[in-house]
């Protein structure tokens, strides 16, 4: 059976664990093995000795599986959590299958003007340039969004 990494930002919802628990339910629906950052038993003696192994762990986590599935929507703000975003290129270097999905579609461009009040505007407060390339997300990762939802994500690689 092969294994899926759940990658996202629902870790920090105040009901993670119960999250994950659905998600590898799917996972196991379609025939996979979901794997849930929160799996891990993390103890440690200081908030950075406990980050450290939380990375290791979540490395580890992706590295032991087949395929990562990544929730790509929108968080605090127009653009994906950026630990995600952090394991969707780690997985992808490794060479392992990632697909991803996203609950907003619009182009970065268009998120990024309503989230910001920019109205038609092309650069920011700053005066930085927003991305146009037309796509719903960061060129660098924009191919790996194929679907709005996880399980159309699961249905995809099931094909």
């Amino acid at each position: 059976m092969q294994t899926i990494y759940l990658a996202g930002p629902e870790v920090f919802l105040p009901n993670a664990v119960e999250i994950g628990e659905r998600l590898k339910k799917c996972c196991r629906d379609y025939g996979f093995a979901g794997n849930f950052p929160l799996d891990n038993v993390i103890v440690g003696s200081s908030p950075s000795e406990i980050a450290l192994k939380i990375r290791e762990a979540n490395q580890k986590m992706i590295q032991a599986s087949d395929i990562v599935i990544a929730n790509l929507s929108p968080f605090r703000g127009p653009e994906p959590d950026s630990g995600t975003v952090w394991e969707v290129g780690f997985a992808e270097g490794l060479g392992k299958t990632v697909v991803a999905y996203s609950n907003d579609r619009r182009s970065l461009k268009e998120r990024t003007q309503a989230m910001l009040h920019l109205g038609d505007k092309t650069v920011d407060d700053k005066g930085m340039y927003l991305e146009d390339f037309g796509l719903s997300h960061n060129l660098m990762f924009a191919h790996k969004i194929i679907a709005s939802t996880f399980e159309a994500c699961l249905q995809a690689l099931r094909r």
